[in-house]
């Protein structure tokens, strides 16, 4: 896309019209780039009451000789020249449809405003889309500890299994207390680890302890029916 540039002692009287017939070359390019989900306006704000002069796109249904919007007329009452850009803000059209625009404000060579460049991108089926995901990437009942570990070996699930216990309890083996690691044990027994053939004797290398003592631990804890200490 060719864009003109003009030296300031190039201007001369028809150096707006130029200027307006680059932007709605630069209009056509963005809505052809985006496609059709897109709608690039182009306004002259000489005349407020007829702005638009380009059209790229059918987003909001304009055509040329419609007027400025009134997100633009407060733009310039409010600020005048000083008047800055408006990024990305959310405009809905009267079908509905949801759309991220903005509006950039185009200046001559004595900084006046005298054009805008509004760009529209209808999100409405990405909103849809992103609502769906949401639902089913949902996970329900995300407290209640139901992990699942696709173990390829009777080592990993017994691993897993203890990192959970771990993690729940909050402590590392190093520092856990004796109290600490009769509550983990109670907590892999209500997670039915030691069904597991081999999971004493990797809780007791974890905890550095004997297989005798965790043992020991189940048989205190079975004995008080003292399971329940997550």
């Amino acid at each position: 896309m060719a864009i003109w540039l003009l030296e300031r002692n190039e201007l001369h009287l028809d150096t707006k019209e130029i200027l307006l017939e680059n932007l709605k070359a630069i209009a056509r390019g963005l809505a052809e780039t985006y496609g059709r989900n897109s709608e690039v306006v182009v306004h002259d704000l000489r005349d407020l009451e007829h702005s638009v002069v380009y059209v790229a796109g059918n987003l909001t249904k304009r055509e040329p000789g419609m007027p400025i919007t009134d997100l633009v007329v407060k733009a310039l009452r409010q600020e005048g020249n000083s008047a800055q850009d408006i990024i990305g803000y959310k405009t809905v059209t009267k079908n509905g449809r949801v759309m991220k625009s903005s509006t950039i404000f185009i200046r001559d060579d004595k900084g006046e405003i005298f054009a805008s460049l509004c760009l529209n991108y209808d999100l409405t089926e990405m909103l849809n889309f992103k609502a769906i995901l949401e639902d089913f990437s949902q996970i329900r009942g995300a407290n209640d500890e139901k992990q699942e570990t696709f173990a390829t070996t009777v080592q990993e699930t017994i691993e897993s299994l203890v990192s959970q216990a771990v993690e729940i309890l909050g402590k590392q083996p190093a520092t856990m207390s004796t109290d600490d690691k009769v509550r983990l044990v109670g907590i892999l027994e209500n997670k039915g680890a030691f069904l597991i053939k081999g999971a004493v004797d990797y809780v007791a290398a974890v905890l550095g302890v004997s297989k005798f003592t965790i043992y020991n631990y189940l048989n205190k804890l079975r004995s008080t029916n003292g399971l329940n200490l997550i």
